[in-house]
This record gives structure tokens, sequence and C-alpha cells, in this order.
């Protein structure tokens, strides 16, 4: 059963903290009573490394082949369908992506992609194509706060025009003037809802879970 609030996570880039933004929220929810799953339908890593699903599931209390099936694990740091060829593994197709996963009765669910929007994550799809087959309630944007950062989140949420989406600016330092800058830019000139602290995303989430909750007069 889908999880009545349904949250894509998706990148700039590789390496912004994706899954570090998605496992800490995924702790503040459970600490304000909220039940939460996460889902990485296919990784990739240096053999050896903590993986995506092994950082989520210490933080949601799920096992990680619960997060990411064994055999969608690829112990070689490419895009997984170039990660999938170099192993001689299966084809990787978009649909099977969605038909693995699975989901337990939970407040909240998050499915984390890979890479950028238009990152490979499967032989006939990109990070983008997985949440439009998916059809998440909200998109959580994770990008760095420095320089580049409002090139990228523009480019992202074009990918992402279809979507609710927030944008959560990860590392961010109001000390550092091209972070404050950065984020002022993307609030006043763009109109986005830019967060900073995982405290208030996790604030925001939980409200927003409450007014649907309201409005559907309390079912699911």
């Amino acid at each position: 059963m889908r999880p009545p609030q349904l949250i894509g996570v998706i990148g700039t880039h590789t390496e912004v903290g994706k899954t570090w933004v998605t496992a800490q929220l995924a702790r503040a929810l459970r600490a304000r009573g909220h039940t939460v799953a996460a889902r990485k339908p296919v990784q990739s890593f240096e053999l050896g490394a903590v993986t995506d699903a092994e950082v989520l599931a210490a933080a949601t209390g799920e096992a990680p082949d619960a997060i990411c099936l064994a055999r969608r694990s690829l112990p070689i740091p490419l895009a997984p369908p170039m990660a999938a060829d170099q192993l001689g593994r299966e084809r990787i197709a978009l649909a099977s992506l969605v038909d693995d996963i699975h989901w337990p009765p939970v407040d909240f669910g998050f499915v984390e992609t890979v890479g950028g929007a238009l990152s490979p994550i499967a032989h006939d799809g990109a990070s983008i194509d997985l949440l439009n087959a998916l059809q998440p309630d909200r998109v959580l944007v994770v990008s760095d706060a420095g320089l580049g950062t409002v090139n990228a989140v523009r480019l992202t949420l074009r990918a992402a025009y279809r979507y609710d989406a927030m944008v959560f600016l990860n590392r961010f330092d109001a000390a550092i003037d091209v972070h404050r800058l950065n984020r002022l830019w993307l609030v006043e000139r763009d109109g986005l809802r830019v967060v900073t602290d995982i405290g208030a995303l996790a604030d925001t989430l939980a409200r927003t879970s409450l007014e649907r909750s309201a409005r559907s007069g309390g079912r699911r």
C-alpha cells in the first residue's frame, strides 16, 4: 500500500548528501511520533563501503535488504546500469524497479533516486523517470549551498516541474555570503520553498501530513 505521504528525494548532482538528508529527516520524523520507511530501488557503491541502504536502515529501523534488494546492490561506483553491465548483472528495467517497491504501513515513505535528475537509474530511464512512474506527493530537492547552486536547483526543478517541490540546502552556513545570497535568490527571485534545517523540514512535512489527514477526515 502506498504511504499517505510519498516523497521523492532527488539531488542536483552526485554526492550532494541525499542519503544523509533522508536519514536525518527520517530520524526527526520518528522522534515526532511518525512512522517512516525508505526505499533505494537500486544502489551502486565502492566495495567495502557503507551503503546508502545501510544508512537508511539505521535511520528507519528497517533491514537494508528491505530498502534495496540484494540483487539491486551493485558493488562498483558507477551509474547503476553501467555498474550492472560491468558486473555482468541483469539489465535494469525501470518498470522492474517500480514493481520491486513495497511499503509497510507507515506515515511517510521516502524514495531516494541516484545522482541528479537525468542520471541513469535504469537502462531505459533516469532518476526523474522513476519519480514520474511513482508520482510522489512531493519532491525534495537536495542541493549544495555554494557556487552553482542557483543553476543546479533551477535545472533540477525544470525536470521535476510537475511536482510540489521543496529545496533543502545541505551544508548551509549562514555566515558564508554565497550560501546566504543563494538562498535569498531562490526564495525571493524564484519563489521557492527553501529549507536549511532538518528539524524545520520535518515540522513542515508533519504539518502537511496533519492538514491532509484533516481534509480527508483521517482516512488514508
